[in-house]
């Protein structure tokens, strides 16, 4: 599943291209994502021009002139810029052209994405307006996890990848933080000392500012949008890599399930 850098990375590579530019016809071959891409959609996006793009969690974020295209990418969605619309395949399902010539598709196997518009501000928009801060604000901080973590029961691992607490830490860069910040993924989120929420909360902003210069981690799904996928993938410290050795102590690393996804760590860098 593309995430938080992933999506950046997309975000940039298609800025170029499309940012300033007006749109001179949409084409939805398929409106059967997670949700119904909107009757009438390519009607009101024509002749808009389309002047910033934003993300926000993992909603990219068209600004238009009377409106907002937000497109999230799901479990296996991409956007590449393409110089024209030809080798249409079967998993294509939109076409967004623009007045320099180029065409913004949107590809999605899985069909979990979606590509909707408000007229309203986005930051209402309800899809978005539960969101917690981006981990790489100056508003992820120590004090709001500090508060945000009080009396939790839940698993830090499961706590930090909750988009209400913050948003963007997936499953890879949640593995990766913890075993940098060296908590166990088990670990109540009330029971870590604010010396460990400290490090996890700088390990969080390492984690992800690597992986946004890398171009984004490496999984079957994604690929930037100029087609060439990202390089954080040989960087990882513990995600997948069950029983090969810690890069760090040379113990086998472990694997677990929580909440229905793989955890992976270091029994002797990340004790109980």
């Amino acid at each position: 599943m593309p995430e938080l850098p992933e999506v950046e990375t997309t975000r940039r590579g298609i800025q170029p291209f499309i940012k300033n530019q007006s749109i001179t016809k949409m084409v939805v071959r398929h409106r059967g994502l997670r949700w119904p891409i909107p009757e009438g959609l390519e009607s009101i996006v024509k002749d808009q021009t389309v002047h910033t793009i934003e993300r926000r969690a993992k909603y990219l974020l068209l600004h238009c002139d009377t409106g907002t295209l937000i497109i999230h990418l799901g479990m296996s969605g991409r956007l590449r810029v393409l110089d024209n619309d030809n080798n249409i395949n079967k998993h294509d399902h939109v076409d967004i052209f623009f007045h320099n010539g180029y065409v913004l598709r949107f590809t999605d196997p899985r069909r979990f994405g979606a590509v909707l518009w408000t007229e309203k501000s986005y930051e209402h928009h309800p899809l978005i307006a539960h969101l917690g801060p981006e981990p790489l604000s100056d508003a992820f901080d120590l004090n709001y996890l500090h508060q945000r973590a009080k009396g939790r029961t839940s698993p830090i691992k499961t706590f930090i990848m909750n988009g209400e607490v913050v948003v963007g830490v997936g499953n890879i860069y949640a593995n990766e933080a913890l075993f940098m910040a060296g908590i166990h993924p088990s670990t109540a989120a009330g029971k870590i000392s604010k010396k460990q929420l400290a490090e996890l909360v700088d390990a969080i902003k390492k984690v992800l500012e690597k992986a946004l210069l890398a171009g984004g981690t490496t999984l079957r799904d994604f690929r930037k949008s100029d087609g060439n996928p990202g390089y954080f993938a040989q960087e990882l410290h513990v995600y997948g890599r069950e029983g090969q050795a810690c890069l760090r102590c040379h113990t086998p690393i472990s694997s677990i399930r929580q909440a229905q996804r793989a955890t992976y760590f270091c029994p002797q860098c990340q004790p109980r």
